[in-house]
C-alpha cells in the first residue's frame, strides 16, 4: 500500500505500549494512522482509538507470522534512545547476539492444535499458551510460584517477549490448578480402563515445619506389559489427626479414585504401622478382590525400609565406636602437615593409599559406612600416629567390632542399592536378596562376641516381622518368575528353615494355588459375561441371590475341566527358563499369555506389587522422607496439585512419544 507524501507524525507524548513496536504512527491530513510494519494495512493511530484493535490486528497478520520477531524488536529500538526499564533495572540490547540457535522442530499439543509442528522464531505469539507452558515449566521442575513477581523474571520476559503480560502469583496458582484438574481426569481415565488390578504404596512424609503427609501411589502394570506408577494422593495431615484415622483416608482416596475394587495389595513403608489400620481396610476392600484366605497378599511392608532400620540399630550399637573414629578422621584432616604424616606412615606399613579418610554425613548412614570401611583400613595408621588424641585411640576389640559392623552394612548397602536403583522393580527380584539377609542374620547370631551376638538377635527379631508378614507374598513373586519357579523357594528354604522346610515350601505352594483358583473363578465369571476383565469378584448386596454366593467356588472346585488348574501345574512342571542378564519378565510373561492366560493375568498382578517404597534419594536417609521449604509452603490442595501434577508430566516427558490425549505436556524439542 501507497504512503507516499506522508510525514512521519509528530508524537505528543511517548508511546510506551509494546504494541508500537509493530507499527509507524504517520500523519496525514490531520489524521493520525498506525501502519503495519509487516503488511503495510492502515488502521487508526488516533490517541483516542487506543489499542485493542492494533492489537487484534497482530493476532491476525498473516506476513507478521513469517517476521523475525527479534529484528522486529531492534527496529524498534534503534528509533529510541533509552532501553526497556523495569524496577530500574535495563537490559543493554548490546549485549544481544544477532543470531541465535532455533530447536529444529517444537511439537505442542493443544485441545485445538494437537499435532501442529512449528519453528519458534516464526510463531505467532499466543499468550494462553505461554500461560500454561510458564505454569508447566513451574510445575516440572518444582520452582516456587513466587517467581512470577521478581523482578530479574520479568525483565527476562518482557525482552524475550514484550507482548505477554506477567501473570501474578495468585494467576499462576489458578494455572497449575487447572493443568491438575485435566492431567487428574486423563488418570483417572487411565486407570478405569485397566486391565489388570492396582497396588497401592502408601508413605508418610514430613516438612521442616514439623507438617505431616501422606503420599498414595498406585503401581501396576499396564495393557501393554510395562511397569507403571503414579502419585494419586499427597495429603496434609493435620495436627488432630490420629493413627487410627489414616485407614479412613486411604479409603476415601481409593472410592475417590474409584478403584477400591481393583486394589490388589498395599505396601506400606513402615514395618510398625498399626495392624488395625490394615485390618480396617481390609474389611472394606476384601470382599470384592481375588485373594488368599487370610488375606496375606494385601499387607506388604516396604523392604528397605526394615534394612533401613536393621542398618540403623547397627550404628547405634557401635556410636561410641563412631565417635571416636570420626573424630580421629577430624583430626586428620585438619590440616595438611598432618594429612601427609597420617600418609608417609600408611606407605610405611605397606597400605595402598588408594582410598583417602573421608568423614560422614550422620543423617546418611551409607557415608557413616564409608568412614568406617576406610578407618579399619588404615587401622594400624591410627595406631602410629603419636599425636593422636589419647580420647580417639580404640582397643583392638572395638576395632574388630567396627571390622565386624562394616561387613553387615556392607551387604545391606548392597542389597539396598539393587532395590533403588533398578529401573523396573518388579516384586521377583526381592525374594533372594531378602533371603540372603536371612540366612545371614542367622549366621551373625552365632557370633562367640556376645555384643555382635546381642545386636544381631535385635536385628533379627525385627527382621523377623517384616518376615512374617511378607515371605509368602515375596515367594509367590519368586515363583512366577520362569528362571525360578519353586526351585528358589526350595533351595533358600532348606538354609533358612532346614528340619522344617518342606512344611514351609508347601505354604508356599498352597499360597500360590489358593490365589491362582480365586482368579480361575474371575476368569470363569468374565467368561460368563457376569463379570468385566479386570474388575473384582462380585461383592455382597442384599439381593436374594447372595444366598448362592459361594455357588461360583463350588461350581469350580467340584468341575471336570481341568483347563484352569492345569494352566499353573502346565507352568511349574515346564524347566525353568535359563537365567541372563538381559531377561525382561514382563516381557516374557506377555509373549506367554496366550499359553497360560489366567496365570498371566495374575502375575501382571503380583509382579506389579512394590515390595520396596524408598526411592533411590532417600534410601539411606535416616532422617526419613522430608519436603523443602518451596513444596511445603503452598496451601494444602495446591501443594497436593503441584506434587501430584508433577510426577505425571515428568512420566511424560521421559517417555519416547509423549502422549497425544491431553494438552499439558511439557514443551517437546527434537533436534537433529
Amino acid at each position: 500500500m501507497e504512503v507516499a507524501n506522508e510525514s512521519t507524525a509528530k508524537k505528543p507524548k511517548r508511546l510506551t505500549s509494546v504494541v508500537w513496536n509493530h507499527f509507524e504512527r504517520v500523519k496525514k491530513a490531520n489524521i493520525c494512522y498506525a501502519v503495519c510494519v509487516h503488511c503495510n494495512k492502515k488502521l487508526s493511530g488516533s490517541s483516542n482509538s487506543g489499542t485493542t484493535h492494533l492489537r487484534n490486528h497482530l493476532m491476525r497478520c498473516l506476513k507478521r507470522s513469517n517476521y523475525d520477531v527479534s529484528q522486529l524488536l531492534a527496529v524498534k529500538r534503534r528509533k529510541k534512545e533509552n532501553t526497556l526499564t523495569i524496577a530500574n533495572i535495563s537490559y543493554d540490547e548490546g549485549q544481544r547476539k544477532e543470531d541465535y540457535m532455533k530447536p529444529t522442530i517444537v511439537k505442542y499439543e493443544q485441545d485445538q492444535r494437537k499435532d501442529e509442528a512449528f519453528n519458534l522464531g516464526s510463531s505467532w505469539f499466543d499468550p494462553e499458551r505461554s500461560r500454561l507452558d510458564l505454569a508447566r515449566m513451574i510445575i516440572l521442575h518444582g520452582y516456587p510460584l513466587a517467581m512470577v513477581e521478581q523482578v530479574g523474571f520479568k525483565v527476562f520476559v518482557k525482552n524475550m517477549q514484550p507482548l505477554f503480560d506477567v501473570v501474578h502469583n495468585s494467576t499462576i496458582e489458578l494455572s497449575c490448578v487447572e493443568i491438575y484438574m485435566k492431567e487428574k481426569q486423563r488418570i483417572y481415565d487411565i486407570l478405569s480402563k485397566l486391565q489388570g488390578r492396582i497396588n497401592l504404596a502408601i508413605e508418610m512424609w514430613s516438612s521442616p515445619e514439623n507438617s505431616k503427609y501422606v503420599c498414595l501411589t498406585a503401581h501396576y502394570v499396564d495393557d501393554e506389559w510395562k511397569l507403571q506408577k503414579k502419585i494419586l494422593n499427597f495429603l496434609t495431615l493435620d495436627s488432630s489427626h490420629t493413627e487410627d484415622m489414616l485407614s479412613d483416608v486411604i479409603i476415601k482416596c481409593l472410592m475417590d479414585w474409584d478403584i477400591d475394587c481393583k486394589l490388589f495389595a498395599m505396601t506400606f513403608d513402615d514395618c510398625s504401622t498399626n495392624d488395625d489400620i490394615v485390618s480396617r481396610i481390609k474389611d472394606q476392600v476384601s470382599e470384592s478382590r481375588p485373594r488368599l484366605s487370610n488375606g496375606q497378599l494385601l499387607d506388604v511392608r516396604s523392604a528397605a525400609h526394615v534394612l533401613n532400620s536393621i542398618a540403623q540399630d547397627a550404628i547405634e550399637a557401635l556410636q561410641v565406636v563412631i565417635q571416636k573414629i570420626r573424630g580421629s578422621v577430624k583430626y586428620v584432616k585438619s590440616s595438611q602437615s598432618i594429612l601427609g604424616k597420617f600418609n608417609e606412615i600408611a606407605q610405611q606399613q605397606g597400605i595402598d593409599n588408594h582410598k583417602i579418610v573421608v568423614l560422614d554425613y550422620p543423617i546418611r548412614w551409607n557415608s557413616t559406612y564409608m568412614m568406617l570401611e576406610t578407618a579399619v583400613e588404615y587401622r594400624n595408621v591410627f595406631h602410629h600416629l603419636p599425636e593422636l588424641d589419647p580420647d580417639f585411640a580404640l582397643s583392638d576389640e572395638e576395632w574388630e567390632r567396627a571390622s565386624s559392623i562394616v561387613s553387615y552394612l556392607k551387604l545391606l548397602i548392597e542389597i539396598i542399592n539393587v532395590f533403588s536403583s533398578n529401573k523396573c522393580p518388579t516384586a521377583n527380584i526381592y525374594f533372594p536378596e531378602i533371603c540372603h539377609v536371612h540366612i545371614q542374620l542367622i549366621e551373625w547370631c552365632k557370633s562367640s562376641d556376645a555384643f555382635l551376638s546381642s545386636l544381631a538377635t535385635k536385628m533379627k527379631a525385627k527382621f523377623d516381622k517384616y518376615w512374617s508378614k511378607c515371605s509368602l507374598a515375596l515367594a509367590v513373586a519368586a515363583i512366577l518368575d520362569p528362571r525360578f519357579k519353586m526351585k528358589l523357594v526350595e533351595y533358600y528354604y532348606s538354609q533358612i528353615y532346614g528340619s522344617t522346610a518342606l512344611e514351609r515350601i508347601k505354604e508356599a505352594s498352597d499360597g500360590i494355588k489358593e490365589l491362582f483358583n480365586a482368579y480361575s473363578i474371575c476368569s470363569t465369571l468374565i467368561d460368563q459375561g457376569s463379570a468385566l476383565p479386570g474388575s473384582s469378584l462380585p461383592s455382597s448386596s442384599n439381593d436374594t441371590r447372595d444366598r448362592l454366593k459361594g455357588f461360583d467356588k463350588f461350581l469350580h472346585e467340584t468341575s471336570q475341566s481341568q483347563t484352569a488348574i492345569s494352566d499353573l501345574e502346565k507352568y511349574l512342571d515346564e524347566p525353568v527358563f535359563p537365567r541372563n542378564c538381559d531377561f525382561n519378565i514382563l516381557n516374557w510373561w506377555r509373549v506367554h499369555t496366550p499359553r497360560y492366560p489366567i496365570l498371566s493375568m495374575m502375575a501382571r498382578d503380583v509382579l506389579g506389587t512394590p515390595m520396596s517404597t524408598v526411592a533411590q534419594e532417600f534410601a539411606f536417609n535416616a532422617g526419613g522422607r522430608m519436603l523443602d521449604s518451596n513444596q511445603s509452603s503452598p496451601p494444602p490442595d495446591t501443594q497436593q496439585a503441584l506434587i501430584c501434577t508433577r510426577d505425571w508430566l515428568r512420566t511424560q516427558s521421559d517417555d519416547a512419544t509423549p502422549s497425544s490425549s491431553h494438552y499439558a505436556l511439557p514443551l517437546y524439542v527434537e533436534a537433529n
